[in-house]
């Protein structure tokens, strides 16, 4: 629930090298620059799946020294890894060829949570061209969200900044039912005593963060029983995601040093609100886009560029199927709900108004959008690709906006001020993880952006999870459903 205030566009380039797409050199810069140092002894070689399941392996400082060497230091990975759900493997992940995972060594971070560890990310490759020359793996979740950031840059001359609240709730784990550490309410004095164990949890894990250069706004108690909220500070989106990445492994290790347990789930009881993972977006271009004279448009965003009103118009248009993607367990719709500020059941937007699941912060030349929707069992390569790649569609077709500011709650508003604000049943979000599946594979041009492969293989492991899930949420937030989620999330 906070309030990034001052987000300020680099003229710089990102630190993120590109990755490689044909033969060829295949690392970054910063290859022979990395310097281990005698205090780490291990690296965690690091991917998230589609399942949201952060994987690595463990390479001794020594042997990952060694394969820096190389012409492409990587790791030898089956082709099929994307597609783990437990122990099994969803439908369509057949191909049983090796693939390597390039590291990406931009992404090289000290794990101060774990003494003597650091991580680093990569990319999912071919290990020989294909016939056009190609390495590129299409879902491969990091290469996908570079593509994306890519193209809008190249095509609509965009750069972006994200950032991130990360919502948990921390439980004690001397019972086998999920019991929250403490109970006190939003921001309260009494939750974060000094020498209370959660308080000590929570100091560590901004320590840690910051330790691995990472900018830590705000952390604060949140709403719900032993809910705390950490905000990181804006960044390209790639280097966003993987800080993100990041700050869930430190406050999952953190937590479990100190005999607690930290989860991400949606909601673990109706007697409180949820768990989100908000993204905020800014955008800016160097390119001048045309401003049409539609005063009908213009008065529903008097504030807003023509530009921004279209990427707004595209967030908008395309958040019921994005869905699929934001909430990806049964769980997840137990969370998103009217008047409990999560963002609410319509796909909409308003200004400053925290039960809309776009939130437009900030003042005129300086907006950005708070996606109050994911929650933290999302793939956030995934999310913030396909987010990205909806506005720059709305901008890149010149789509107007259709729908107004939202003032108060939808739910709230009569017939009349819905129409008004151009909202109808068409707007009403999925409130079934099927009923966003169907959607998302219906969608044309998250289609077109995503690939087909990339789409068809998410839905395959999204239905295998929710099978998974399936018998233990028959009966959502009981406590066996509670507890099975908690074993993932």
């Amino acid at each position: 629930m906070h309030t990034v205030t001052q987000w300020q566009h680099s003229p710089t380039t990102p630190r993120f090298t590109e990755a490689p797409t044909r033969m060829g050199p295949a690392v970054g810069r910063t290859r022979h620059q990395i310097c281990l140092g005698d205090n780490i002894k291990y690296v965690r070689v690091q991917w998230v799946d589609f399942s949201n399941t952060l994987r690595f392996h463990v390479i001794p400082a020594p042997e990952f020294s060694r394969l820096c060497k190389d012409a492409r230091p990587s790791m030898r990975v089956t082709a099929r890894t994307l597609g783990l759900v437990n122990l099994r493997f969803a439908k369509g992940f057949d191909d049983t060829a090796e693939r390597l995972y390039v590291f990406d060594l931009d992404s090289f971070r000290v794990c101060a949570y774990a003494p003597g560890h650091a991580s680093v990310m990569g990319w999912f490759q071919r290990k020989t061209p294909s016939p056009e020359g190609d390495l590129v793996q299409d879902t491969c979740p990091r290469t996908l969200l570079q593509r994306v950031v890519r193209d809008a840059k190249t095509k609509a001359g965009f750069t972006f900044l994200c950032g991130f609240e990360s919502e948990f709730i921390l439980l004690s784990t001397t019972s086998s039912e999920p019991i929250p550490i403490v109970e006190e309410g939003w921001c309260s004095s009494a939750k974060l005593r000094t020498g209370s164990v959660h308080s000590v949890v929570l100091e560590e894990i901004a320590d840690s963060l910051q330790t691995a250069g990472i900018e830590v706004l705000t952390y604060h108690a949140e709403g719900a029983a032993g809910q705390f909220e950490v905000v990181t500070g804006p960044l390209p989106p790639l280097e966003a995601v993987d800080t993100l990445v990041h700050t869930r492994e430190t406050i999952y290790n953190v937590a479990s040093k100190h005999g607690l347990r930290a989860t991400f789930a949606p909601r673990v009881s109706m007697k409180g609100v949820g768990s989100g993972q908000h993204v905020h977006i800014s955008l800016k271009s160097s390119r001048a886009f045309p401003d049409p004279d539609t005063s009908a448009e213009i008065v529903k965003a008097p504030t807003l560029t023509f530009t921004v009103r279209s990427f707004l118009q595209g967030l908008v248009e395309h958040l019921p199927a994005l869905c699929a993607l934001m909430l990806p367990t049964p769980q997840s719709y137990w969370r998103v709900r009217d008047g409990i500020s999560s963002g609410g059941t319509y796909a909409c937007w308003g200004a400053e108004n925290k039960e809309v699941p776009l939130r437009l912060c900030g003042d005129k030349g300086s907006h950005r959008v708070e996606v109050k929707t994911p929650d933290g069992t999302s793939n956030p390569y995934l999310v913030v690709a396909s987010l990205l790649a909806a506005g720059v569609h709305g901008v890149l077709t010149g789509e107007k906006l259709k729908v107004g500011n939202c003032v108060k709650p939808v739910a709230c508003m009569n017939n009349e001020e819905k129409k008004k604000a151009g909202i109808d049943d068409a707007s009403k979000l999925p409130r079934s993880i099927q009923e966003a599946r169907k959607l998302f594979e219906e969608d044309d041009v998250l289609r077109e952006v995503l690939r087909d492969d990339c789409v068809d293989k998410y839905i395959s492991v999204n239905e295998c999870c929710t099978q998974l899930l399936g018998e233990f949420m028959a009966k959502p937030l009981e406590e066996e459903s509670v507890n099975h989620l908690l074993k993932y999330y």
